[in-house]
């Protein structure tokens, strides 16, 4: 177990991941080249019935600064219209470009997060995350003129872990997001419990190794 309680997003992770990471119902590949020099490609396609999506991931690295950037051909395309004086039209599409960048430990237990998504010029976001050996907090804001802004803490150890994660919409002034959870670990349980939609719904789960692989 790592030192800290992590970030609220951690809460119940384990057991999310059991059920619902890597379970495809589809069939799916995934090729990644890498370089020496940080750079890594990523190419994924996935067949659904008679629809096929694909999307390609390029990330970079140097020193503390990784740039992911996404091409997802299974989002709408963007179309531009130019009239020339000539009279005749062109039209270009555009697949979105995913953008995000991560600079790790600016300062010490510090990450800074910028991501945005071109053509779309309101989808900026700047993320702030920090992890103590007591506590974690992750804040983030929107890029635009009435941003949501999201925060979310966690205080604890790596054993008992206390958080909670709100959404305040500075436009109409109203909390739109407003959960509660906390988190019991040890060597082979895990255990959570969260009150989400402003106490209208509670999660609960619970993650034990029964029979650990040994060597």
């Amino acid at each position: 177990m790592g030192k800290g309680p992590g970030l609220y997003t951690e809460i119940g992770k384990k057991a999310r991941d059991l059920l619902y990471k890597d379970y495809q119902t589809d069939q799916k590949f995934t090729l990644t080249t890498s370089s020496p020099t940080g750079v890594a490609i990523t190419s994924a396609g996935t067949k659904k019935g008679d629809l096929f999506l694909a999307d390609v991931n390029t990330q970079l690295k140097s020193r503390n600064v990784t740039t992911d950037i996404k091409v997802d051909t299974s989002s709408n395309a963007s179309t531009s219209s130019f009239m020339y004086k000539f009279e005749f039209l062109v039209e270009i599409s555009l697949l979105p470009l995913f953008t995000t960048i991560t600079v790790d430990e600016p300062a010490p237990g510090l990450k800074a997060i910028f991501g945005f998504r071109v053509p779309d010029q309101r989808s900026g976001k700047i993320e702030l995350q920090y992890l103590h050996e007591y506590a974690g907090i992750s804040s983030s804001i929107g890029l635009t003129a009435n941003p949501i802004v999201n925060f979310s803490g966690v205080l604890g150890t790596n054993v008992l872990a206390l958080g909670t994660d709100i959404s305040f919409d500075t436009k109409t002034g109203n909390f739109t997001k407003c959960n509660a959870g906390f988190s019991f670990t040890n060597a082979d349980l895990i255990a959570s419990l969260a009150l989400n939609e402003k106490g209208d719904s509670v999660n609960a789960s619970y993650y034990h190794i029964v029979n650990p692989s040994t060597n």
